[in-house]
């Protein structure tokens, strides 16, 4: 189902609705296994209307703080809150906030709609939900088939599905797009969009940059259990990795000692590429034209959400490979 058609099935939150109802509010959160340290002194604010990305190399303990956010898990210290209150122990909770965490930990003998069924008797929701979210996910067809019967890719879709059954103003995701195809990882990203523009706070963990990049507005990343930047996507790229611009020329060594008198910082990039940092294009291609010299190319190039993630977090990280000889 195309993502305009699953937006029709829902409702924009109430106007008159608070906001802090709708927060994810994490304060000093710890959480020890015996020496291991998973999440330490973790705290930040998720807010509607943005999709977050929740990021961190692998062993950040970032599904570890998903689990103590919804209370699966017990924190050794500090409160991690939605709408003011801790999770754990909520009555129909699904009214609450939604999660999918992990896709394959459905029973396999169900089929799609009883097992959302079940989850629905259990929350007091209304039977007319199930329907509402297959329609909306895309599922409706395959209704009564057994979920051990579907691949990765629709039991990611019944997850969203499970998550969106209360309607909740709080939605947590983790890695949603893993066994999605393209068109099913486009549809994702719109749902998520769309799910902020009604004013709910969605929080998304991935390792996917690229699609992060896409899809968030806002980003938390960690690592090692410890906040590394709480921040709007594009500062953050800039934080983290350096643009530059882009330029060939038939000639480099007079071109570079005038870029280098105008401020600029020139490296050779690959096949005779002249890569620029410190000045925009703008301001190259002037320097070049004051000096007389020719441009074959010149194009400005954004670093990426991946540059800057590598970049941010490699103190961070527990395994690196070496290189190959």
């Amino acid at each position: 189902m195309a993502p305009e058609s699953a937006a029709r099935g829902r409702k924009r939150l109430a106007p008159g609705r608070g906001t802090v109802d709708r927060m994810i509010e994490v304060n000093g959160l710890t959480k020890r296994y015996g020496s291991t340290t998973a999440v330490d002194g973790l705290s930040f604010t998720v807010r509607p209307g943005h999709v977050t990305g929740f990021l961190g190399p692998n062993g950040a303990g970032k599904s570890t703080t998903l689990r103590l956010i919804l209370g699966l898990d017990a924190p050794t210290a500090g409160t991690a809150m939605i709408d003011g209150r801790p999770f754990r122990g909520r009555r129909r909770a699904l009214r609450d906030a939604g999660a999918l965490l992990d896709a394959t930990a459905v029973p396999s003998g169900r089929s799609a709609a009883a097992h959302l069924a079940a989850l629905a008797r259990g929350n007091g929701l209304p039977a007319s939900r199930v329907a509402a979210v297959l329609e909306q996910v895309g599922l409706a067809a395959v209704a009564g088939q057994r979920v051990g019967d579907f691949s990765l890719g629709m039991k990611q879709r019944l997850g969203i599905a499970a998550a969106m059954l209360g309607d909740p103003g709080v939605l947590i995701f983790d890695e949603p797009v893993n066994g999605l195809d393209p068109e099913g990882i486009r549809w994702v990203r719109g749902l998520f969009r769309g799910l902020a523009a009604e004013g709910r706070t969605v929080l998304v963990s991935s390792h996917l940059m690229s699609e992060m990049e896409h899809t968030a507005d806002h980003l938390i990343v960690i690592g090692r259990g410890q906040l590394i930047a709480d921040t709007p996507v594009a500062a953050f790229v800039e934080q983290g990795a350096r643009s530059h611009v882009a330029l060939r020329t038939p000639s480099p060594a007079a071109l570079t000692a005038a870029l280098a008198a105008g401020g600029g910082s020139v490296t050779p990039g690959p096949d005779g590429l002249l890569e620029v940092t410190g000045l925009t294009a703008a301001e190259v291609g002037d320097l070049a034209l004051a000096a007389g010299l020719a441009l074959h190319e010149l194009a400005p190039r954004r670093a990426s959400l991946e540059d800057a993630f590598m970049e941010l977090t490699a103190d961070s990280v527990d395994y690196l490979a070496g290189e190959l000889s």
